[in-house]
């Protein structure tokens, strides 16, 4: 029995292990390469007693992954479901490589996918759903399972969405803040990863070209009889000059993929308000549609139109109804009017979407300078990169 609050994290260890490459089929029967990732589970009261059972293991796919993902956001539209790590390499500069199988790309991803699924077995309400049981300890019926929700025909359409951004008449304050600081946040990230990126580029051909003087110097000390010795000691430090900036791009690495999990955040948030202006779109015309059916009712029931409209015209042209075609009408329009009612009741449960952490997204963004560009370990890095640049000059006059 599950304790009301319980996650999962509590009850269950789960890592990603590791990642391994395999060949098979695709759906049109092509030969392909792809990665699958180990998933490793393990009852956390086995541990706690002081036994060291063997974890239960399966492989999974990244499109594993994104089914589960696609399910819980169709699910549960008021969370903001954690973001999965990108699919392909973006913001690259020239010495990464863009291939989704390097293995310095793979292993980045089999930590965001690790970090995916804690976060979401660490979440109070996605925790407990059983699909994300199914994903964790079934390898072969789970897709079957997923699929037999019938989530990706509640999947909504982006034009869909997009229609009801423009259409809806009383979007809800703090949605419409929260989707701006979204645009802004995505918008900003993206901007200084690119930066980042060109910037990485500048700095790595700045270093190597110093590898260019230190053949020159080598090639020079072998022509020279008195400065031979001081002309090899600078090719070398020029050598040496040059080859750090591989470990400094790779520190400055980190902290991008940091940036990332920003950007796939507000994007993670933007799906939230996109779900509630959709929402609130469709309540808004059952509401409308819900007082023309009465407006209707009242009319009929005594006859009289109100405003001009094409069934008086038709009454004036071709006579009154006669009672009986009144009646199932009315009985029609009051069938209409209860299941109207009662989808304006369901739509404008409140409940759920005030579930959204509004405080926490707050905290977010006003902590997002301190927390990764304001950090003391950002500053320690460039103030280690200044050190190392430093003492690289002195040791070779």
């Amino acid at each position: 029995m599950v304790e009301e609050g319980s996650t999962l994290l509590r009850r269950m260890e789960i890592s990603v292990a590791e990642a391994e490459k395999r060949t098979g089929k695709n759906t049109v029967n092509m030969q392909e390469i792809f990665t699958v990732y180990l998933i490793e589970t393990r009852p956390i009261d086995a541990i706690t007693e002081g036994h060291n059972p063997a974890p239960d293991s399966l492989w999974r796919r990244y499109s594993e992954f994104e089914i589960l993902r696609n399910y819980l956001l169709v699910t549960y539209p008021f969370i903001v479901v954690p973001p999965l790590p990108e699919k392909r390499a973006e913001f690259v500069w020239h010495k990464l490589s863009a291939d989704n199988m390097d293995p310095d790309f793979v292993e980045r991803r089999r930590v965001g996918l690790e970090n995916f699924l804690l976060r979401v077995a660490s979440h109070s309400v996605l925790s407990n759903d059983k699909i994300l049981y199914h994903f964790l300890t079934e390898e072969h019926r789970w897709k079957e399972v997923v699929y037999e929700t019938g989530f990706q025909a509640k999947a909504d359409s982006r034009i869909k969405a997009l229609s009801a951004t423009f259409r809806v008449k009383n979007p809800d304050k703090r949605f419409t803040e929260m989707k701006h600081y979204s645009d802004e946040l995505q918008s900003l990230t993206s901007q200084l990863l690119r930066v980042r990126a060109r910037v990485a580029d500048r700095l790595y051909g700045v270093y190597k070209v110093h590898g260019n003087y230190g053949r020159v110097f080598s090639e020079w000390s072998a022509l020279e009889k008195e400065m031979g010795d001081g002309l090899q000691s600078a090719g070398h430090h020029m050598d040496a000059y040059a080859a750090s900036v591989d470990d400094i791009l790779e520190e400055e690495e980190h902290y991008a993929d940091q940036l990332k999990e920003y950007l796939f955040y507000a994007e993670a948030l933007r799906a939230v308000c996109r779900k509630h202006e959709l929402t609130q779109y469709e309540l808004e015309t059952a509401s409308s549609d819900l007082i023309s059916k009465k407006q209707q009712r009242e009319e009929l029931a005594t006859g009289m139109v109100r405003t001009f409209s094409f069934k008086g015209m038709t009454n004036k042209l071709f006579g009154q109804e006669t009672p009986e075609q009144r009646e199932a009408k009315l009985s029609l329009l009051e069938e209409q009017i209860v299941q109207g009612e009662e989808t304006n009741a369901v739509s404008g449960d409140d409940e759920l979407w005030g579930t959204v952490p509004l405080g926490t997204i707050i905290l977010t963004r006003q902590g997002i300078r301190p927390n990764i560009l304001g950090s003391r370990s950002v500053r320690n890095h460039k103030i280690e990169t200044c050190k190392k640049r430093e003492t690289t000059w002195p040791a070779g006059g």
